[in-house]
């Protein structure tokens, strides 16, 4: 019985909460992995488009609760959500068309490239907080719980329970959804067949015919998609801060790089691989020993690797052992 505590301990605030941060972090890897596949250059602006996507699926919530627009037990942000991609989706491709294809019709080196989104960052980052100001933004209406602790409790007669919140089983959800349908995308349709041979040999691919502009077009258009959707389920998730998805910009990266830069699946495994990391180091152990020590024995201190306050330094330094072991990840993408 003594285990079953610690075993429901761990789950309800390492697992589940590494189950739904992995995810975000994962949705949001892919979309940086596309864009490396595709255009060869690290996207700094990752982070502040999935920023803009999230804040305009909240512009757009509000507008609907305002009509009294709901969708009962769960956030009305899911419905507001197409809207925040489209948004998302017409900021990418302008800036695509403004700003990067001038520079690959200098065929600029990598470089500046990633020197340019950063100054697309910046640009959006302004942006962002003349819209909606720098506060925070709370998400989410509806259900609160699919269920909780004490309802577990109940049931399974342990001392420790198990919550679900609603937002966590969105996220894990949606992300299992748009993976799968990313991979069927990718796999199954010509237009991702395409984006697979240009990624991979750009000159054969130019050689059969491969149309170079569709295929940026596609790849900007899934990165804004998926950058949304990775912004919404981690607001709902925490909340809306402006300045946290430039934070947020660290594990993802490092996310793509464990996994292999380039690789899809890779983005995803590295996404876990990140937010196990983060929550195992930073979690407190004194209450899980508790029940695993026989006797009366009590630790005296929480038992905790590192404070939460320091849990992104786990992404970097995951990220740099990873360059300096395997720059090439665990999947063997593109070494950075």
């Amino acid at each position: 019985m003594e285990i079953l505590n610690a075993l429901a301990l761990l789950s309800n605030f390492l697992v589940i909460p590494a189950l739904a941060y992995g995810s975000q972090l994962a949705l949001g890897a892919l979309g940086v992995t596309l864009i490396y596949g595709i255009l060869r250059f690290s996207n700094f602006a990752h982070g502040e488009m999935m920023a803009f996507g999230t804040m305009t699926v909240i512009l757009v919530t509000w507008f609907l609760q305002a009509q009294g627009i709901s969708l009962g037990f769960l956030p009305t942000e899911l419905l507001a959500l197409p809207f925040g991609i489209l948004g998302t989706v017409l900021l990418a491709l302008g800036t695509d068309r403004i700003v990067y294809r001038f520079h690959r019709a200098k065929k600029s080196p990598p470089v500046i490239f990633l020197i340019v989104s950063l100054a697309v960052m910046f640009f959006y980052s302004g942006l962002i907080r003349f819209i909606i100001g720098p506060d925070d933004r709370n998400m989410g209406d509806g259900a609160r719980f699919i269920f909780t602790a004490r309802e577990f409790r109940e049931w399974s007669g342990l001392d420790e329970g198990i919550a679900l919140r609603t937002t966590q089983g969105i996220t894990v959800v949606v992300t299992l959804i748009c993976v799968a349908a990313l991979f069927w995308f990718l796999n199954r349709t010509r237009a991702g067949k395409s984006m697979r041979a240009y990624s991979d040999n750009e000159d054969l691919a130019l050689l059969s015919g491969v149309n170079p502009e569709r295929v940026v077009l596609i790849a900007w258009t899934l990165a804004a998609a998926l950058a949304t959707i990775a912004g919404t389920m981690y607001g709902l998730d925490k909340t809306f801060k402006p300045f946290i998805y430039l934070q947020l910009l660290l594990p993802i990266f490092a996310s793509a790089i464990v996994g292999g830069l380039g690789s899809p699946i890779g983005a995803v495994a590295g996404g876990f691989v990140i937010a196990f990391s983060e929550i195992t180091v930073t979690f407190a152990y004194k209450r899980v020993l508790t029940y695993l020590t026989p006797g009366d024995y009590v630790p005296d201190g929480l038992v905790q690797l590192l404070s939460t306050e320091y849990k992104f330094a786990v992404s970097f330094v995951i990220l740099v052992v990873v360059l300096l072991v395997r720059p090439t990840g665990i999947f063997r993408g593109q070494s950075v």
